[in-house]
């Protein structure tokens, strides 16, 4: 199973729970950089391991050749004593060195392969986390302001304002009537002798101004 398939069976189990909790998108997003972040940190061990496998690998190739080249010798040396027994002896070691080098080889071969698979995955997915990373900023931002604006919507839902301005008509009405109270209250109240002088003076200038007013046009009429 490859890094990106069991990532995806990870993170699909996680985002079904979050949706079936009606978790936020914010949180679905941090959980979905930690999976990734998390298996990335796991592929890069793994990776490290078999690393480490194959430099046993290739050690192990460095002994299995300098054995069968070590038994090459010998051949050669009992052949030149005549010793064509321990020659042909010698000859059936290097073949089972060489065999052994050339299976060795394989599991090397397989090994690289491993990890040349590994790097390119690893890559991917560093290249997915970045961008993840990137777009994470732009959904809380996003988030943020459709949580601001739909704040503002409910704050300026149509029966809400109605509601309002009925009730500041309401305390208008209350603040008239106290006005209409009190102007009531001073009608009905008896005048000072002030109030009463004040009058009479009042009424004289408008007799003295209607005298002359008289004057003007006979004035005029004659």
């Amino acid at each position: 199973m490859g890094i990106f398939t069991r990532f995806a069976d990870i993170v699909n189990s996680n985002l079904s729970a979050l949706l079936d909790k009606a978790e936020d998108p914010e949180k679905m997003v941090r959980l979905i950089i930690q999976e990734m972040e998390d298996t990335l940190v796991e592929v890069r061990s793994t990776s490290a391991k078999i690393l480490a496998e194959k430099k046993e690998a290739v050690r192990r190739v460095e002994r299995a050749t300098r054995q069968a080249d070590e038994w090459q010798a010998k051949a050669e040396l009992a052949l030149s004593k005549d010793r064509e027994d321990l020659a042909r002896a010698a000859l059936v070691e290097k073949q089972k060195a060489g065999e052994l080098v050339e299976a060795l080889k394989q599991e090397l071969e397989t090994i690289e392969t491993q990890i040349a698979r590994l790097k390119e995955e690893i890559t991917q997915l560093q290249e997915k986390l970045n961008d993840a990373r990137a777009r994470q900023k732009t959904i809380v931002m996003r988030k943020q302001a459709a949580s601001s604006r739909l704040d503002v919507k409910r704050q300026l839902d149509t029966s809400k304002i109605d509601q309002a301005m009925n009730r500041f008509e309401q305390y208008e009405r209350r603040v008239e009537n106290i006005e209409s109270e009190v102007e009531a209250y001073e009608l009905s109240q008896p005048r000072s002798l002030d109030d009463e002088f004040a009058a009479l003076e009042a009424e004289d200038k408008v007799n003295q101004e209607l005298e002359a007013m008289k004057k003007k046009m006979s004035k005029k009429k004659s």
